[in-house]
């Protein structure tokens, strides 16, 4: 009850503020397990994309905003957990796993930082291991939009990526490519008018 709550308060806020428009909404699966990676604009776009979403999606953010006793607040009420960055965080894991299995949505940004793309940073690759242990599909999705107040912000879902059981996730090669792949939609979406 609370979760919904504040889930209709928020919506409301993020209407006013940021009038989003979704498209490729019948992208998303009405039910079970899937990966949602956007590209990481702002700080608020785990915001938007909560707010717009008809089913529940869990987020994995960074462990550091848990300092915070609100955003821990928060966290706990929309299915916020925390991930270890700059090495392999197996509880993270575990729990992407755990939910993606129970056929939960999870939000997981590769660039692992605001803008990454445009930093030139290097995509995580650990969206492609999850997705392929938890054997559902990553759904790309390209945000768009400067996130200033009464400013426009889209969310652009792509065509869902299935990804073989039979991969080998030891080959870093492969795993990259993937990602690359993935990151490519991504970036199609984000461009897209």
């Amino acid at each position: 009850m609370l979760r919904k709550f504040l889930k209709a308060i928020f919506h409301f806020m993020v209407i006013i503020v940021y009038r989003p428009k979704v498209n490729g909404r019948e992208n998303i699966p009405e039910e079970g397990g899937c990966l949602i990676c956007p590209n990481h604009v702002h700080a608020l776009d785990s915001a938007v994309i909560l707010t717009t979403m008809k089913r529940k999606i869990n987020f994995m953010a960074k462990e550091e905003l848990f300092k915070n006793g609100f955003i821990r607040f928060l966290a706990n009420v929309f299915g916020i957990f925390p991930v270890k960055r700059g090495g392999r965080d197996l509880e993270a894991i575990k729990t992407s796993l755990k939910l993606l299995k129970n056929g939960e949505m999870l939000c997981m940004f590769p660039e692992g930082t605001r803008r990454g793309l445009e930093k030139g940073v290097k995509p995580k690759s650990g969206a492609i291991l999850i997705a392929i242990k938890a054997g559902v599909p990553i759904i790309p999705c390209g945000v768009q939009g400067s996130f200033r107040p009464f400013t426009k912000v889209k969310l652009n879902y792509g065509k869902p990526i299935y990804l073989a059981k039979d991969i080998d996730i030891q080959d870093k090669k492969v795993v990259e490519e993937l990602m690359k792949h993935v990151m490519d939609e991504v970036i199609c979406l984000r461009d897209e008018i």
